[in-house]
């Protein structure tokens, strides 16, 4: 089964212009799009694919050596070597009129700018995300639904939906990410301690996160806890958001949300469906902010009281709508009510996994499947 990725068209259009950075969490699908614009068959042993991690690619391109009669060039994980932004703009700047170029990683590119020359000015920078909704089926129904919250959102294991396998795959990836990228990109000593971490966190969704709690956990500092978080943000495993704040109400400022990427590894059935929501709202932003240049936020809302609404998405630091999830149809709830009531939030959205709609003023009740269609959600 191929999937039509929802970037592959801003992908072509913005190679026509500059290079394209392609980022985005390990086997989101980044080199099958890459690759795809080489040839419908056209895999891992293209002359045109260099995979830094490959033997005798780095040595070839330190040398200055490109395939030659390539009009695209894929560069795969360059941004592990301490001088690729040099290299790159080298290459760029000597090649642009008749070569393309894409810069893949399975780490955060705007993050790692270690050394070199700025590029600034040469490149878009796309971020993939997981399937969602949507471009896993134009019409889904709720069994589709159902397969993308037990498989997450990663091509292959939703694609294959067979349980084995999808253990065999989530242990792999995350081995790889501490195993292989921590190891290139990081100077950490005791990767034994961020692996207890990454087990940790998938009973820390949906609820404030607390750096003091994993510090006691796992019986280190404050500091290193907080570092050992932003590092696992910075390759994929991760995401916080930060508390919506507003002078109307009396909002918490300091708190954040933790999300995971791959929100299979949830146990708990309301916290997991919260985590694909989120995911699902940060791909939207991420989208508008990448494609279209509007500066987007993710937040969430919640006041000294607790009263508590999961998201609000900002668009050019105004509110655009305010979401609330709930696992089975329930009357609107009463924080949803509340904030409504009070805050400058054109729409309150309470989505659920049944069938029951209805509006009630500023607020509307949806079907998660309906309110991806009425947002026409990527």
């Amino acid at each position: 089964m191929i999937i039509e990725r929802y970037l592959k068209a801003h992908l072509v259009q913005f190679l026509k212009e500059k290079m394209v950075f392609l980022g985005g969490p390990r086997q989101v699908g980044k080199t099958t799009l890459a690759l795809r614009l080489l040839g419908e068959k056209a895999d891992e042993t293209h002359p045109a694919y260099l995979n830094w991690d490959h033997p005798t690619v780095s040595t070839t391109l330190k040398k200055g050596e490109l395939p030659k009669n390539e009009h695209l060039i894929i560069f795969d994980e360059i941004h592990k070597y301490l001088k690729w932004r040099n290299l790159v703009k080298g290459f760029y700047d000597t090649n642009k009129s008749r070569v393309q170029f894409i810069i893949t990683g399975s780490a955060r590119l705007d993050y790692y700018r270690r050394g070199g020359d700025s590029l600034q000015g040469r490149y878009y920078f796309l971020r993939l995300h997981p399937l969602s909704l949507l471009e896993y089926k134009k019409e889904p129904t709720q069994k589709d639904l159902n397969h993308l919250l037990k498989f997450s959102g990663f091509p292959e294991p939703l694609l294959r939906r067979d349980e084995d396998h999808h253990r065999l795959w989530q242990r792999q990836r995350l081995s790889r990410i501490i195993r292989d990228d921590l190891r290139d990109l990081e100077h950490v000593r005791d990767v034994s301690l961020i692996e207890n971490l990454v087990e940790l966190l998938p009973i820390k969704v949906g609820s404030p996160l607390s750096i003091k709690s994993l510090r006691e956990d796992l019986e280190v500092d404050h500091k290193t806890v907080e570092r050992w978080v932003k590092i696992l943000e910075n390759l994929y495993v991760c995401f916080r958001i930060p508390p919506y704040g507003t002078s109307k109400i009396r909002a918490v400022k300091k708190e954040q949300k933790l999300y995971l990427w791959d929100w299979s590894e949830i146990p708990e059935s309301g916290y997991r469906f919260e985590n694909l929501v989120a995911c699902q709202l940060l791909k939207y932003c991420h989208f508008l902010e990448d494609t279209q240049g509007y500066r987007m936020e993710l937040r969430f809302l919640r006041d000294v009281e607790r009263r508590e609404v999961d998201f609000v998405v900002m668009k050019e630091k105004k509110p655009l709508f305010a979401i609330e999830c709930k696992s089975g149809e329930k009357a609107i709830g009463r924080a949803v009510r509340y904030f409504s009531e009070r805050l400058p939030i054109p729409i309150f959205y309470q989505i659920h996994l049944g069938e029951r709609e209805f509006d009630s003023g500023k607020v509307r009740v949806r079907n998660f499947i309906n309110f991806c269609k009425e947002l026409n959600m990527p």
